[in-house]
């Protein structure tokens, strides 16, 4: 079945370890777009860390979208109005400081398109080189969150952060939605908001159906995605566990792993 739309994770999958996208790359994309496939950015990113490759890539001319924030927006890169948005309440956000305060783990959120958290921290720093977002430090991280944020994103060392997030399994099961995407990060976004969520509505929106759909990533918040497209693939540089649930799996980002899903399952003619 000729496939009408590819959905791609960024960090870790289409994009390097320094964050560009290889020649290769880009080109079989285009090449994607010219033979009428549709490109959607699905990332954990906010927005306006994403816009930099929807225009590298050109997806405002060939019906392309962004999936930003896990899922929490939408954006139809031809209007770069959202179509979709979803947000934490005030309270929630506060809420999830508290338990991090409780378990011992960092914590920043979204005001004003800078990054908020108590203190300042290396994976702060991170999130920072990914988005290019300022970092404000605020010891009184309640008294800057006054309105709905759209993610909160909780941090620690891996091993430390995952036994955070078993503990906090039964606070927010039913409330709100909550994944690692990387291993020093843990997401939340509103109740039933990820990555497949979006992709579904948007699917439907444009009649397309899940068996035209190409979804790929590399983390535990594309698991989603790459369950509900006809052909999820993993990345080679994925978890192991992560691979497992893919149809099937491609090279690392850092050998262009999209460019040869493309090769293989999008053109017909070499």
């Amino acid at each position: 079945m000729p496939y009408k739309m590819v959905v791609l994770d960024l960090d870790d999958t289409l994009l390097r370890d320094d964050l560009t996208i290889s020649d290769k790359t880009r080109d079989s994309l285009m090449r994607a777009q010219r033979e009428g496939v549709r490109v959607v950015l699905a990332s954990g990113r906010p927005t306006g860390a994403i816009w930099r490759y929807a225009k590298e890539l050109d997806i405002a001319h060939h019906g392309g979208f962004i999936i930003s924030f896990n899922g929490a927006v939408v954006t139809d890169c031809e209007t770069e109005n959202p179509i979709f948005q979803k947000a934490l309440s005030k309270e929630v956000v506060h809420e999830l400081f508290d338990r991090s305060v409780e378990h011992g783990a960092l914590i920043l959120s979204y005001v004003d398109d800078k990054i908020v958290t108590p203190r300042a921290n290396e994976w702060a720093d991170v999130e920072q080189k990914l988005t290019g977002m300022e970092i404000r430090e605020t010891p009184d991280f309640k008294a800057v969150i006054q309105g709905d944020c759209i993610k909160a994103i909780m941090l620690q060392e891996p091993v430390f952060l995952k036994a955070v997030s078993d503990k906090l399994r039964p606070l927010v099961e039913g409330r709100m939605n909550m994944v690692i995407s990387k291993p020093f990060f843990l997401e939340f976004t509103d109740k039933g908001i990820d990555k497949r969520h979006s992709l579904q509505m948007l699917c439907e929106k444009l009649a397309i159906l899940s068996s035209e759909v190409i979804a790929i990533g590399d983390s535990y918040n594309d698991v989603g995605m790459i369950e509900f497209a006809g052909l999820g693939i993993c990345m080679a540089n994925g978890p192991a566990d992560v691979r497992a649930k893919a149809d099937h799996v491609t090279a690392s980002n850092m050998d262009d792993g999209v460019a040869l899903a493309l090769e293989r399952f999008v053109f017909t003619t070499p």
